[in-house]
C-alpha cells in the first residue's frame, strides 16, 4: 500500500469525512474502508490501469482486481474490500462523479461461517468468580476486584459490544429498571437489559468507591475514575482467563457470543435476541441457533442408544 499512499486519490478525503461525520462509522470502519480503496488504487497503478480517476473501470478490471487478491488474503477479507469499494462508489454516483457502480452484483466466493466461540454456563461461573477469588488470594486489590466483576458483568449480562462498554455512561443507565440505552454500530440506539447481577455489582462498584456518577461520567473507569480504553478491557480478561483455566482466545466480544448462545439455549425468542444484540439483520443472530442445535446433536449423541 506505500505507493498508492504516495498518490493523491481524488475524492477519499472528502468521503472519508463524509463516513466519520454524517454516517458517524466507527473509525475503526472509516480505516477499512479506506484501506480498501487504496488497495484498489495500488492494484491499478501496478497493472498501469490507473488514470487518476474513477470514472471507467470495467467488471473485467474489478474480477481481474479480485483474483489477484484472492492469492494474497482470506476471503473475509475480500469480501470487506468489496464492501468498502461498492460503498465508496455508491457515495461517488451520489456526488454525481460516476454513472455506474462497477462493485455491484460482483460474485465474490463464498465464505465459510464459522461458528462463534463462546463459553460454557460453569466456564462463566468461573471466570466471573475469579476477581472475588484473586482478591482473596491478595492477588489483586479491592478496587480491581470490584471493577472487574462489573465489566464482566456488564459483558456477558448485557451482551455489550466492549466499544459501547467503554463509552457507557451513568446517565444512560436506568437502575430501578435494570436496563441502559446502548449507542451501537452506526449510532442505532437500543435498550438493553443489564440483568440484576450487573446491576447490584455497578451498586456496590460506586457505593464503595465513590467515583462520579453524573450524567456524563463513565461507567468503566480507572483508578484515577478515568475512563478505561478497550484494550486495558482486553487485558483485564486475560488476566482472569488465565487464573480460571480457561481458553486465552475468549475476548470481551466472545462474552456477547457466550451471552445470546445462553439465552437462546435457556428459550429465548431468536427476535428478542437480535433486538437486545443490536443486529441490524436476524440471519446475524441466526447464526447463534446453530450453536444450540449442535448442543442438541451432542446430548443425543451421548444419550441416545442409537446416537
Amino acid at each position: 500500500m506505500a505507493e498508492s499512499e504516495t498518490i493523491k486519490v481524488p475524492h477519499l478525503d472528502a468521503y472519508l469525512e463524509h463516513l466519520e461525520f454524517q454516517r458517524r462509522l466507527s473509525l475503526n470502519t472509516v480505516r477499512n474502508y479506506r484501506k480498501a480503496v487504496l488497495i484498489f488504487v495500488e492494484y491499478l497503478v501496478s497493472e498501469n490501469e490507473w488514470n487518476g480517476s474513477f470514472e471507467s473501470y470495467s467488471k473485467t478490471s474489478i474480477r481481474s482486481f479480485l483474483i489477484e487478491q484472492q492469492r494474497r488474503v482470506s476471503r473475509r477479507t475480500i469480501h470487506n474490500y468489496v464492501s468498502g469499494l461498492r460503498n465508496f462508489y455508491t457515495y461517488l454516483r451520489r456526488q454525481g462523479v460516476c454513472e455506474l457502480n462497477p462493485f455491484t452484483n460482483i460474485i465474490l466466493p463464498k465464505l465459510e461461517r464459522k461458528l462463534p466461540e463462546f463459553l460454557t454456563e460453569q466456564q462463566m461461573v468461573d471466570l466471573l468468580e475469579a476477581p472475588a477469588k484473586m482478591f482473596k488470594a491478595e492477588l489483586i486489590s479491592q478496587f480491581e476486584a470490584y471493577r472487574d466483576n462489573l465489566i464482566m458483568e456488564l459483558l456477558y449480562g448485557g451482551g455489550l459490544r466492549i466499544s459501547e462498554l467503554c463509552d457507557l455512561k451513568h446517565g444512560a443507565i436506568d437502575l430501578p429498571s435494570g436496563v441502559a440505552r446502548i449507542l451501537g454500530k452506526g449510532q442505532k440506539e437500543r435498550i438493553c437489559p443489564l440483568g440484576g447481577v450487573a446491576i447490584a455489582s455497578l451498586k456496590i462498584f460506586v457505593e464503595t468507591f465513590g467515583f462520579d456518577q453524573s450524567v456524563e461520567a463513565p461507567v468503566v473507569v480507572d483508578k484515577k475514575g478515568q475512563a478505561m480504553s478497550a484494550r486495558q478491557v482486553q487485558l483485564m480478561l486475560k488476566r482472569y482467563l488465565k487464573f480460571a483455566g480457561l481458553p486465552l482466545t475468549i475476548t470481551p466480544h466472545k462474552l456477547r457470543h457466550s451471552f445470546a448462545t445462553h439465552l437462546l439455549n435457556s428459550g429465548a425468542e431468536l427476535r428478542a435476541v437480535q433486538e437486545m444484540l443490536g443486529h441490524t439483520s436476524l440471519s446475524t443472530t441466526q447464526l447463534y441457533t446453530h450453536l444450540s442445535i449442535q448442543r442438541l446433536k451432542d446430548v443425543y449423541s451421548q444419550a441416545h442408544p442409537h446416537g
